[in-house]
């Protein structure tokens, strides 16, 4: 009797067990490709707060065709140069500074930016890492861009 229990159980069990999961699909494996003659031009781009459409800052964006040469070009100030880190499936991943902050006199920023084309527009996310030891040293935000004419 306990040899029939133990064997109706087995199968209880092994009829029960979910069946073998398909792998899970590779989100790189869904998205389009892009590469960075896609972005190549200038961008005039909006940065706002993670959870607000008010613009915390404006600038152009200078991007060309290879991971190096861009640029971050608030008005009013210097050029500030931005390294490309990362390009895969439809983003591109860059980091600038550090560098002075654009809104916070005195206070030195690195930005880590990703970056997608959405028909036709520049849409991302980025987060700022304050040097400072406040409780707002780290801030997150949005921004979207639309390409400049040539000459613009």
């Amino acid at each position: 009797m306990r040899v029939l229990v133990l064997l109706c159980s087995a199968a209880l069990v092994v009829g029960c067990a979910p069946a073998e999961e398909q792998p899970a699909t590779d989100m790189a494996d869904t998205q389009a490709a892009v590469s960075l003659a896609d972005f190549a031009g200038v961008w005039a781009v909006t940065a706002m707060p993670e959870t607000s459409d008010s613009a915390l800052t404006t600038f152009d964006l200078v991007a060309t065709d290879a991971m190096d040469g861009w640029s971050m070009n608030p008005p009013n100030r210097e050029p500030i140069p931005m390294r490309v880190v990362l390009v895969d499936g439809d983003s591109v991943v860059s980091e600038t500074g550090p560098y002075a902050s654009l809104l916070r006199d005195g206070v030195m920023v690195t930005l880590r930016s990703v970056t997608r084309l959405d028909g036709g527009m520049l849409t991302g996310t980025f987060v700022a890492h304050y040097a400072t030891t406040s409780a707002d040293s780290v801030v997150s935000g949005r921004m979207h861009g639309m390409r400049k004419a040539p000459g613009e």
